[in-house]
Order: structure tokens, then sequence, then C-alpha cells
């Protein structure tokens, strides 16, 4: 329990010790908060929950404070004109909060009550700030200057690749869990699912791939665009992925304060739900469905057993997945062969997360808990869930039941996506 906290909390001092305070305040993008802000709201939402709920503790600071950090009351825009905490108060507030939880952890007893059965508000406060984690990664790659985060590459593929897709047999499965002791309520109840005989990309699509798109005119033909798509298109003149820009016959990408050639064979990323689902309609294909995507990430149709993880039930590893900003990039397409599914589909989880065809709704029996606004307040069209994490998520956020979701627009988060398409009667 600790141990996962305090690797959270590495993240967290990692991502805002790289830069000054005057870029801490900064606001590097109307989309995202000041990194100050984020920090504070670690340890603001760290002590609502676990000092003053769990411990039953006095506030630390003024209550006023906390509707300085309530996500909810303030539009990321409007943050940086808020009365915030300076970076040294926002750095002393977290410590002294850490402190604190360190020892209530010692003398809270697991399973008195519900919000404490296996260390469930640790594990959610554990996620929650993996979560900002990666949204704070999300505004370094937003920020303009020198770089100041570096990590090194990626494994390579040990010997060739082979594209192409799967045929993943339909069947029937439980999909979500009733049994994860640190699943949010949107991954709940477990609840039977049946999904037909499908075809699925082995890889997610390549960087290469996309150039395909680009260079065959997809950005410019609504044929290949939904109508809201096509309307999106024009209006914020779409032509290539977010941080990319063309020099001569040449992509290039910002990554991270760096401008180098696009390679070619690493999944694209900083795509919107809308450029995916424009991609997937030229290549004659379609997004996955939620459901398809959490069938082939953990279903075994040799065994008919849904596992924890496509690989089976261990926990991952550096062989098995790309994930905890241990690379700063997505691995080359073919990179993880030990963390495949039992079909053969391959890096399901970390390196991007993947845009599916799916609203984000609640499942069957469905009942928000322990709070409304984590997910039932975004249910609806409005947003597109994504699945399997990406090179920025953690694994404590990260599991083939985990959901994310967001606007179709959305583009500076790090997704994106692989295709589907119906199977031919007979095809079982």
């Amino acid at each position: 329990m600790v141990g996962t906290l305090e690797r959270a909390r590495a993240r967290t001092q990692a991502l805002t010790a790289t830069v000054d305070d005057s870029d801490l305040v900064r606001q590097h993008s109307p989309l995202m908060s000041p990194l100050v802000w984020d920090l504070a709201h670690i340890g603001n939402q760290e002590e609502l929950w676990l000092l003053r709920d769990v411990g039953g503790r006095d506030p630390i600071l003024p209550e006023t404070v906390d509707q300085l950090y309530d996500a909810f009351q303030h539009a990321r825009c409007d943050r940086p004109s808020l009365p915030l905490l300076d970076p040294t108060q926002s750095r002393q507030y977290v410590v002294q909060v850490r402190e604190r939880v360190i020892d209530l952890l010692e003398r809270t007893p697991l399973n008195d009550t519900r919000l404490t059965q296996d260390g469930f508000v640790f594990g959610m406060i554990a996620q929650h700030e993996q979560q900002h984690g990666e949204t704070m990664l999300a505004t370094h790659q937003l920020r303009r200057g020198e770089p100041v985060l570096d990590a090194p590459p990626p494994p390579r593929p040990a010997g060739p690749v082979r594209t192409g897709e799967v045929l993943v047999p339909g069947g029937t499965f439980r999909m979500g869990t009733s049994t994860h002791p640190w699943s949010l309520d949107n991954e709940r109840p477990a609840h039977e699912t049946t999904v037909p005989t499908f075809w699925l990309d082995t890889h997610p699509v390549s960087n290469g791939r996309y150039l395909d798109f680009i260079g065959d005119g997809g950005y410019d033909d609504p044929r290949w665009w939904s109508a809201a798509g096509w309307q999106h298109r024009q209006e914020s003149n779409l032509s290539a992925p977010l941080f990319w820009r063309r020099d001569g016959d040449q992509w290039l990408r910002r990554r991270f304060g760096r401008v180098e050639p696009v390679p070619v064979d690493e999944p694209v990323v900083h795509v919107s739900f809308h450029e995916a689902d424009a991609f997937a309609r030229w290549a004659g294909r379609r997004l996955p469905t939620e459901p398809e995507w959490e069938y082939a990430a953990r279903h075994d149709p040799a065994t008919g057993r849904d596992r924890a993880f496509p690989w089976g039930d261990d926990e991952p590893t550096p062989e098995r997945a790309n994930l905890g900003q241990a690379h700063l990039q997505p691995a080359p397409i073919g990179a993880y062969p030990a963390g495949a599914a039992p079909t053969g589909v391959q890096q399901l989880i970390g390196d991007v997360w993947e845009w599916t065809a799916s609203d984000f709704t609640p499942y069957p029996g469905f009942v928000a808990w322990p709070y409304r606004e984590y997910s039932e307040v975004f249910f609806g069209p409005e947003y597109k869930v994504l699945r399997g994490g990406s090179f920025a998520s953690d694994e404590v956020a990260c599991r083939t039941t985990f959901r994310n979701w967001d606007y179709p627009i959305r583009r500076q988060i790090f997704a994106g996506f692989r295709t589907a398409r119906d199977a031919a009667p007979g095809q079982d």
C-alpha cells in the first residue's frame, strides 16, 4: 500500500521538480491546469478522503482552500486566476498530508468500513495521483521551451514483425469486474456480454500506416468522415496528428521539447476520435466497440477463461507492456510479444490509449460510489471510451477493465487506435 502511494508521489515530484516556479504557475494551454494546481489538488484529494473522511482529522488549511481545488467548480482555463497556493506552499502542503497519511495507514485497520475494505480508498487515491501524473505529462508535451524530461528509448522488436489482423472468435464473457478490490465504479458490476466473431488489428495503427492515409488525401475527403468529424476537421483545420508538421518531403513531430522525424514504426498518437474513425473508414474498416476491445484483451477462447491481463493474471512487467513513463514514447510495433493475448493481439496494454466506437455509458446495475462526480456526471454520447492505457499510465490505473473517456475532439491526450471489421458468416 505505502509502496504504491510512494510510487505515485515519486512521479508527481519528477514532473514538478524539472521546471522552475514560473513554469509551475504558467498555463501552457487552456486545455490544461497550471502544474501547481495539479500538485496541490493531489494533496487536497488525499487530505479530503484519507485524513478527513477515513481518519476524522481536522483540515490542515482553511476549508476555503477546498473550493480552489475542486475540479468541478473551476474550469481549467480559469484556474490561473484563482488565489492558488504558490509552489513552495503547495510542496509543503503535499508533504504534510503525506506524512499524516503514512501515520494513518499504520493505525487504520483495513476492512473496517466499505471505504477501507481491501484498502480501496488508498488505492483510489493512488490511482487519482497517477492519473494526474499522466495529465501533467500531457501538460509537459504542450509546454514550449527547452526539453526538461528525458528517458531511454523503448525496446525494439527482437526479430521480424508480422503485422495484419487476427480473427477473434465470438463468445460470451464477464465484462467489467465485481471482484477487483481497487476497481472504480464505472468498471462495475461484472455482467455477461456476448461478442460476435470479428477481425482485429494485431497491433495499433502505426505512424507509417497513418501517413498513407494523409498521403491519399484522407484529411481532404469528406467521404471518410462522419458529419460531426468533418465539421470539426474543417473548423480546426486538421491536416495531421497534433504536434506534427511537414518539412519538405519529411514529417517531423515535437515530443517533450524535441523535434524529430516521425518514426514510421511507432503507434500513431495524439489523434482524436474523429481522425481515428476517418482512418478506419478510409481503410474499409471500423473502430472496435468497447466490448470487443475488452473481450480481445481478456478472454481466452481455448479455455473460456477471462484473464486479468492479455498475457494472464501476472502483473505488468517491462517485458510485457510500455507503462509508467519509463520511455516517454510509444514502443515500435511488435516490441512486446510477451504481452500478447491468446489470440495473438499485441500491445493492448500501454503505448497508446485506444479509441473505441462506444459512448461512455453505465453498465447494467451501475451504482455511483463513492461519489457521483467520478463517472456518473460524464455518462452520455458526448464522450467516447478509450481503453488500454498509454506509456504515460501507471499499472495501478491500467487494467483490462479500466475505462477512460474523453471528448471525441481531444488530441492532447496520449491516444491512438486500432481497427476492426466484421467477420464473414462461417468465420468462427
